[in-house]
Formats: C-alpha cells, structure tokens, sequence
C-alpha cells in the first residue's frame, strides 16, 4: 500500500536562512497546488483543502514570519499536524470570506453552529464533516468564527466513491441561514485523491 504523508516532523523542517532562500519558489509551487484544492460554496463560503505540503508551507510561514526559533517549532507542530489528512479523510478551512467589517459582522452573528451543518455528499452517502475541537468556535453570543477547521472522515466505499467521477460528489452547507452546495470540480477531486492513501 502507498501511504500519503500523515504527519510533518522536526526532521522536516528546514533551517530558515535554507527556507528564506527559495521562498518564494516555494510560495509560488504552494499557490498553484492550492488553485485546485479550493471550492468556493455560495456567496462568501470557501474551503480549502489541507494536506502535507500546505501544512509544511504554513509551518515554515509561521516560523519565518514570527521568528520564534526552536522554542516555537513544537507548538506549531502541534497546531497544523491534525490538519494533514490521515489517510482517510479529507481536512479543509472552511473561510467566510467578507471584506466589508460591518457585514461580516452581521453575518457571522447569524450563523451560529455553522460547523455543525457542514457535510459532502457522494451519490447516495453523506459525509458528515466533524470540526476540529481545538477551541469553541461560536461564541456565547452566537457569533460564529470566520474560520472553521473541518475533516470529513470516510469509509472504503466513501473513499472509492470519491475516486469515481461518475459518482456525483457535492460539498454542502445546511444552516438555516446560509443554505448553498456547491459540485466539487473535476480539477478539485483529481488534486484531493492525492490525499487518500493508495491500495
């Protein structure tokens, strides 16, 4: 069987006067990986699909950017290490993206518990998406965040059903107030097979 990489570790981890040399190759590889591991749902809704190498990039991003040494590599480890797929399961950042301050505002207070209605269906499955239970998401005056960690565990036959493009696979959102669904591109699920591991 061939295994798709579940987890980054310190042997990893390049030294970062190595990173900050190829940056911005890096950055550019890492951006065309994700253009197809993105599926826009309804008007202000995306996800963006996780996997090894975003995580390794984000790793490197945070220890550049806050400069933290050693001393910050465990705790980043620990942060985006469960957002690498595990072999069955696919991992997205499902962002509500809305520029305007005051809208966003408004909207995220209308969609308490958003995380909880989240799931993807394949043909006549449904996948439904489990939020990563790191913090509590929506606050005590419903205002949910604009940033929800989600995996969506499978089954063999939701994982083989995933890789047969006949069968019909469509991300959803059933809050009351944000009702959309969106078909995941052809492009998309070529990119996310990649995530499962390979018989």
């Amino acid at each position: 069987m061939t295994r798709a990489n579940h987890e980054i570790t310190r042997a990893d981890l390049m030294a970062m006067e190595a990173y900050a040399a190829i940056r911005k190759q890096k950055r550019s590889e890492i951006s065309a990986i994700k253009q197809d591991r993105r599926v826009g749902v309804g008007p202000f809704a995306t996800f963006y699909f996780e996997n090894y190498d975003t995580m390794w990039m984000q790793i490197h991003e945070m220890l550049f950017i806050e400069k933290g040494g050693e001393a910050q590599i465990a705790d980043e480890l620990t942060a985006y290490n469960p957002l690498i797929p595990k072999g069955k399961e696919l991992v997205a950042t499902l962002m509500f993206e809305i520029e305007d301050p005051v809208r966003r505002d408004i909207e995220l207070h209308r969609l308490t518990n958003v995380e909880r209605t989240v799931s993807l269906r394949l043909g006549d499955e449904t996948v439904t998406a489990v939020p990563e239970g790191d913090v509590e998401r929506t606050k005590a005056d419903g205002k949910t965040s604009s940033i929800h960690f989600l995996r969506f565990p499978m089954t063999t036959a939701q994982v083989e059903a995933f890789r047969d493009s006949s069968v019909a696979a469509v991300l959803q959102i059933g809050h009351d107030h944000y009702g959309h669904m969106a078909v995941v591109p052809r492009a998309a699920r070529a990119a996310l097979q990649g995530d499962f591991d390979a018989a």
